[in-house]
């Protein structure tokens, strides 16, 4: 069953013309979501079980969305589910950096659903600067509550990805390495073995307001927050993974793979996964090995 919020994917400004994904996902007025977030790792009051949070009784401490999202005076910059907090500035090193002859997928600069999560796990920002403080009214800025972690940034530790993301899975990327030629997804479903590199899976499609997403399907019918998420980008500018190629700009709608294409800040399972891994589920509901 499809939670009502809709999340919209964007590229970083700049990059090239932004294409709005809508992702249904639960934020607010989804008990299985808040169930999934309270007293969690995503839980960053008090009485969360987050390895840093605010410790304090500040005002609005006890809030337990607030410090993701907010109702009103939320990031005008940012086209995600009224997102409260500032992306970091300055730009990321990523996974196609390193040449690999196995990535084959045109990349984009970091964007989309990737800079939401990486707004905390760059460990950049202090965790503690919001657009809309907790309490009554607009109070952006440093929040007055205690931070556990000393520093106000996330702590090291593998959550803490910092902005060299060599040695993480590549985000930013083309789905199956894109359609021959770079093409627009024109096809209503892919089918196994129908993208540039055949070793991805198919995906399946639908139109949400007129604009077309992607998904790899996990089981189910229809759409699920269980199947994994493809972002929707438009006119990308974009370079050829493992080359020194220029950036070109590919054709019409791209699915590419983002941070939120595997995790659900929400869910329930180990490492905020979609789905559970037992058995590298996550990793060959994509890749067929």
């Amino acid at each position: 069953m499809m939670n009502k919020s809709l999340l919209k994917g964007v590229m970083t400004r700049g990059v090239g013309s932004v294409a709005i994904l809508l992702l249904t996902m639960g934020v607010f007025g989804s008990q299985q979501a808040l169930a999934a977030i309270a007293g969690g790792k995503h839980d960053l009051t008090p009485t969360g079980s987050a390895t840093n949070k605010f410790t304090a009784t500040a005002a609005g401490a006890t809030e337990i969305c607030v410090f993701c999202h907010t109702p009103h005076g939320s990031a005008s910059t940012a086209e995600l589910p009224l997102w409260n907090r500032t992306a970091s500035a300055g730009a990321y090193t990523t996974y196609n950096t390193l040449g690999t002859s196995s990535l084959d997928g045109a990349t984009a600069a970091v964007g989309s659903v990737s800079l939401a999560c990486l707004s905390c796990h760059d460990g950049a920002t202090a965790m503690n600067t919001m657009v809309n403080a907790p309490g009554s009214g607009l109070g952006g800025g440093a929040y007055s509550g205690t931070w556990s972690a000393g520093t106000g940034t996330m702590a090291a530790g593998i959550a803490n990805l910092g902005k060299d993301l060599k040695n993480d899975h590549p985000i930013g990327i083309q789905y199956g390495g894109g359609m021959a030629g770079n093409v627009a997804y024109t096809q209503a479903a892919i089918g196994d073995g129908g993208f540039k590199d055949t070793d991805f899976k198919g995906v399946q499609f639908a139109t949400l307001n007129s604009q077309p997403l992607w998904w790899v399907d996990t089981g189910g019918a229809g759409r699920q927050k269980t199947d994994l998420m493809l972002y929707t980008r438009t006119g990308a500018s974009a370079t050829p993974a493992g080359t020194s190629t220029a950036a070109i700009t590919l054709a019409g709608a791209q699915a590419f793979v983002e941070c939120a294409s595997c995790h659900d800040p929400h869910s329930t399972n180990t490492t905020f996964l979609r789905i559970s891994n037992a058995g590298s589920a996550v990793c060959l509901a994509c890749h067929i090995k």
